[in-house]
């Protein structure tokens, strides 16, 4: 179920059923008036630092998608905007799984973790929060060469191969960023999520498509510079929402290498600053890389290699053949010869077949609910492949309806019995054949028998692509499981409430150019009481009053946040605050 209004974006239209099931409403009400107050803080101090260090496209990006420094954008808002340029953009809870963070991306959708971090957090935080996704992701998307790339990264990503481990590690790593920033979590609880991530990373194995296409990810779009390595500019979202890591990494600490593939083997810890960063000359320049990239994986390699990703992965992926068939399911056993060509595929449970990402009538996953088998490869001594043969072809080796006939593939795989039927590709090359009393073997080893029913058959002299996914996920009714740990929702103390009730009628003046000084002086006396550490509120009420500022309220905040400045924690944040309101 989406928010208000958000589907006046035709973009969000094309959205397939299974990613639907991750959008929630955003949650407007649920954000504070301190949440409002950090969103403030963090735009005004980014904006004020970033003009001088990012790409050129980021503050007219602001402008372009709807997004300014004095409230928290609605999601519906940005969708009006958004649509101008092809994209949209969709309220989640957190951390979704890898795979389905790129499809998004490849249908020009841009996720947006719905909540805030909380001001403990203001400067990083680990967890993916609508600062990071919308002041972050969305101003650099109005670039056309970046939001090409992040398509196609998109694209791309969502057919990587996972490992069994993937997934585990990403649960530990959703795990991490929902309870650092949940206040009520115990410093042991963050140590022991710490420590679970470093023993996944640690035990992972050979990295996968997903693990390796995740770094690239992670380097460009969420850590990445452009420009040259003397001279580098922000671009990547991590960087553009984190007023500590956007001046940290500008410093000489970070190593600036060029981008290159090589950024696919460099992991990342996402608890540390980062120890180095990548720059690409230019945006084209990441689909340059993405392509290379593209190149070695199993989408387009295929091979028994692919299949055995898929098999390694234990999830849903689809094979395809070179006629263009596609066979999705969950891969459990290849058969290969003494060149390592796979010569005989075959899936558990529902297996649908597809091609060009169609589902084959009467071919879903209903039909072949207890799995799939087929051989792949050519008929032992004959030269014409299956697919290549015409009428008279297939009439001359017994190939046609009614027949009862033995196939004997180069592999060792033997399929004999009753042809019932064929189905053609819109070439006229055959890709389907269906038989009866059927017996499909390899030596000794009886790979179907006449009782289990119809014998399915496709056609295909090699496999020429592997992938996660499924080739038509509508028609096959694909379902994500949506992770079963959900954000913590904090559960405020009636102090908080109260304190949140002032910041709100700070910002009540603000918004409506009525400064209460009898109102804010007692407000500050609350503070002083009641609220010794918060930093933020003073901050607002020094902005109200500095105009006036040879008034005994002006002094006494002033006074207030120079005290403020030396907390050793916090102290560096205040500073900050006033030199950007004496700047403006």
């Amino acid at each position: 179920m989406l928010e208000r209004k958000p589907m006046s974006n035709r973009v969000l239209d094309k959205l397939p059923l299974h990613l639907r099931a991750f959008i929630l409403p955003q949650p407007y009400d649920d954000y504070t008036e301190q949440n409002q107050a950090v969103w403030r803080y963090v735009m005004r101090k980014n904006m004020d630092y970033l003009r001088h260090v990012a790409h050129e496209s980021y503050i007219p990006g602001l402008e372009k998608t709807g997004i300014t420094p004095d409230r928290i954008p609605r999601m519906e808002g940005m969708n009006r905007i958004l649509k101008d340029i092809g994209w949209a953009a969709v309220s989640v809870d957190g951390f979704i799984p890898p795979n389905a963070f790129m499809e998004f991306q490849a249908y020009n959708t841009l996720v947006i973790a719905a909540d805030i971090r909380t001001i403990d957090h203001i400067e990083y935080t680990p967890a993916p929060d609508i600062i990071h996704e919308a002041a972050g992701h969305a101003p650099i998307i109005a670039n056309p060469e970046y939001a090409e790339y992040l398509r196609r990264f998109g694209e791309i990503g969502s057919k990587a191969i996972s490992s069994s481990k993937d997934y585990e590690l990403y649960e530990a790593i959703r795990h991490l960023s929902i309870i650092k920033e949940d206040p009520n979590t115990k410093p042991t609880e963050i140590l022991e999520a710490e420590e679970q991530i470093e023993h996944i990373s640690a035990n992972m194995g050979e990295p996968s498509e997903m693990s390796k296409i995740r770094n690239m990810h992670w380097w460009t779009v969420e850590y990445g510079l452009i420009g040259t390595t003397e001279d580098p500019k922000i671009y990547g979202a991590g960087l553009l929402s984190s007023i500590g890591e956007s001046q940290w990494c500008m410093g000489e600490e970070v190593r600036k290498l060029p981008y290159t593939l090589e950024a696919s083997n460099v992991e990342f810890d996402i608890t540390k600053p980062q120890p180095q960063l990548f720059v690409t000359p230019d945006f084209p320049h990441l689909s340059f890389v993405l392509e290379e990239f593209a190149n070695k994986m199993a989408l387009r390699r295929g091979g028994l290699t692919g299949v055995k990703k898929l098999i390694d992965s234990k999830a849903l992926g689809t094979v395809e053949l070179n006629t263009g068939i596609q066979i999705s399911g969950k891969f459990i056993e290849v058969l290969e010869d003494e060149y390592r060509r796979p010569v005989y595929i075959r899936t558990e449970g529902p297996t649908a077949l597809a091609y060009k990402n169609k589902e084959v009538i009467g071919h879903h996953k209903e039909y072949h609910a207890d799995g799939f088998g087929s051989p792949v490869g050519k008929l032992k001594g004959i030269n014409l492949a299956i697919e290549d043969m015409s009428p008279t072809d297939l009439e001359a080796y017994g190939i046609y309806e009614g027949r009862v006939t033995t196939l004997t593939f180069e592999g060792g795989i033997e399929v004999r019995g009753e042809i019932i039927t064929g189905k053609r590709n819109l070439q006229g090359k055959i890709i389907l054949v269906s038989f009866k009393n059927c017996t499909v073997r390899r030596g000794d080893r009886i790979l179907f028998q006449p009782e289990w029913g119809i014998y399915d058959m496709v056609v295909g002299g090699s496999l020429v692509s592997a992938f996660s996914g499924i080739a038509d996920p509508n028609s096959y009714g694909l379902e994500f499981d949506v992770p079963r740990e959900k954000t913590h929702k904090i559960q405020y103390s009636e102090k908080d409430k109260s304190l949140f009730r002032l910041y709100g009628d700070v910002r009540s003046m603000r918004e409506e150019g009525v400064t209460d000084e009898n109102r804010l002086s007692t407000i500050l006396d609350q503070l002083e009481s009641d609220y010794a550490k918060d930093w933020l509120l003073p901050l607002e009420i020094y902005e109200l009053v500095s105009e006036n500022d040879s008034s005994d309220l002006f002094e006494r905040v002033k006074n207030r946040l120079e005290e403020l400045a030396k907390d050793q924690k916090t102290g560096h944040l205040v500073s900050d605050g006033l030199r950007l309101v004496s700047y403006t």
